[in-house]
Order: C-alpha cells, then structure tokens, then sequence
C-alpha cells in the first residue's frame, strides 16, 4: 500500500498544464498551472470548526483546487447525520464531483452510495479505510489507524509505559476508535489501557476531564491523545492535576513544535493532513480530466511517521507556515 502513496507523488508531479484547452497536440496535463476545463467539487469532512488539524486539510485541498482550476466548496459537520444531509446537498447542487470523510460510515453510506450509483465521482480521505469500497468510492487518502495506533502502542511498550489512558475527543469516530484499539494491540503484554472519551469541542472540558482522570487514578504514566490540541490540552491537565504523567499524541499543529521541543509532548504520530486534502482534491481533477484512478484499489497511505525531538527541527518551519 505504501508503494502507492509513492507512485501518485511521482503522478501528480508530472500531471498539471502549462496552458491550452486538450486537444491531440496538446492534452492539457503537462507541468504548470492547469488550464483544463473549470469543475465544481465539494469536500465535506467531520471537522469541528477552528481545529487546526482540519485547517490543514482545508489548506491542502485549496492548494490543489488554485493549481487544477477547481471551484472547491468546503463544508464540514462533526455530527454525522448533518454531515450526511451535507452530501445530499451537493448532489441536489450538481457538483461534479465529491470528496468526503467517513468517521461515521454508517450515517454517510446511503448518500454517499447515492452519489456513486449515480456515476458522480466520489473519493474518501482521511477517515473510512475500511468502508470507502463499499460505498463505491474510487480511492481513499489517509493513514491505516489500526496500523499506525498499534505503531504508537509499540513504541509506549519500549518507552517502559505501565498504564496509558487514550483519549478520544469524538465518541464513535471509527477511526479515533481504531487508533485506541491499536494502541491497545501494540502494548499486549506490556501494561494497561483505558479509553477515556471527552468533548473534543470544549476544550476546558477536556482539559478537567483529564485532569480527573489523573487525580483518580496516580498509576496513570501516558496520555495517549488524538489531536494535537487535545495533547496540549492534556500538558495543562497534568501540571494542575500535579501528574507526572508524559504526554504522546497523534497529528500536529504549529503549537505542537515547541511542546515537542521544550518535551512537555514526547512525540507525535503525524499522517500529513495536508496531503490528505490536497490528494484527494488533485486526484478528482485527474479523473475529471483524464479518468485516471489513484491507488489501483488500494489506499494510498499518507502516514504514519513519528515526529519527535530528533526530526522537529525539519519540519518546524511547515509547521508554522501551516502546511505540517
């Protein structure tokens, strides 16, 4: 699966027009800015408004849609049924193609299914590895959360962690579900691991939350968090709940270099949130334009990579200009 993140990198380098309309001369898809015919797509997500992980995603899709001549339409709702009444909208407004999450696939599956029964290309990013197929999606963008959960839960086991408490900030999100099973799987043997569910929405809920947890129970030795908010979130928890507690998430934000480097966050599990949208937008434009199909039937992986104190210095700077 790797191999094919590597193989659309390799694609969408050489796939962009430095002018003219396609023709037998000239098939609209050479290096440059495109000048393909102007297509409407929507992307819809589950992201909360002002998170800074779906800020990234957002970025990534606009980058895409500037250099492909896409009019992006950007919507998100985190509560699922309203995000799959923001599907039917896109449909009932003829846009010409759609890229969705699927946190929750089982509220999205009947619109999500109406669009590709009705031939409108659909592609899946960042949550749903394991429904986008079904659903007749042609590829799907993102980070095995299994996989890479069991990565952070292999790696809390050679750190010598005893009892981890994995937080997840939106209960039922499948993927945020799969992350905390696998840190589970990649700690077997090795020690303890609850799951404690907060608002990811309220932060000082979140915070307090964790705070709690740690006053109730003084074995707790990891925080394991899924957003990069909720990790510094959770460095306030420990410091007023007086817990020495070390602090491990998944994804980034530009906040999160300098916890990394001042080691009040340990590391980080990055799947590139950026790439994600930029991804799935580009590869709609190469099947509007070319019907071209990214993955061969396989997710195209975006990550996992630790980012920790040995590697920040190298992305520091994306981070803050808000592209890592």
């Amino acid at each position: 699966m790797a191999g094919s993140t590597a193989a659309v990198l390799a694609l969408l380098t050489a796939c962009s027009s430095t002018g003219g309309r396609p023709d037998s001369s000239d098939d609209g898809m050479s290096a440059g800015s495109a000048d393909t015919p102007r297509f409407t797509v929507a992307m819809i997500t589950h992201g909360p408004p002002g998170d800074t992980f779906w800020d990234l995603i957002r970025k990534g899709a606009e980058a895409a849609a500037a250099k492909d001549n896409i009019d992006l339409r950007y919507s998100s709702e985190l509560e699922a049924p309203n995000q799959a009444n923001l599907v039917q909208n896109a449909l009932d407004s003829n846009v010409d193609a759609l890229a969705v999450t699927l946190a929750k696939p089982e509220a999205l599956a009947p619109n999500v299914q109406k669009a590709t029964d009705a031939g409108l290309p659909v592609v899946a990013f960042n949550a749903g590895i394991d429904s986008w197929e079904a659903m007749g999606a042609k590829s799907f963008f993102g980070q095995d959360e299994q996989v890479s959960g069991e990565a952070a839960g292999q790696r809390l086991k050679a750190e010598g962690a005893q009892k981890v408490v994995c937080v997840i900030q939106d209960q039922g999100n499948v993927a945020l579900e799969s992350r905390c099973a696998g840190v589970k799987a990649g700690m077997a043997g090795a020690g303890v691991v609850e799951t404690l569910n907060v608002n990811g929405t309220d932060m000082p809920s979140v915070q307090s939350t964790i705070a709690a947890k740690l006053q109730e129970d003084p074995s707790v030795d990891h925080i394991m968090t899924l957003g990069a908010p909720i990790a510094l979130a959770a460095v306030s928890s420990a410091d007023n709940a007086g817990s020495d507690a070390k602090i491990a998430t998944f994804d980034t934000n530009a906040a999160l270099v300098s916890a990394i480097r001042d080691g009040s966050v340990q590391w980080a599990v990055d799947q590139q949130p950026f790439l994600q949208g930029y991804l799935a937008i580009d590869s709609l434009w190469l099947y509007l334009n070319n019907r071209n199909v990214v993955g061969g039937g396989l997710p195209t992986l975006t990550g996992p990579a630790f980012i920790d104190p040995s590697n920040i210095d190298a992305i520091a700077d994306y981070a803050e200009q808000g592209t890592r």
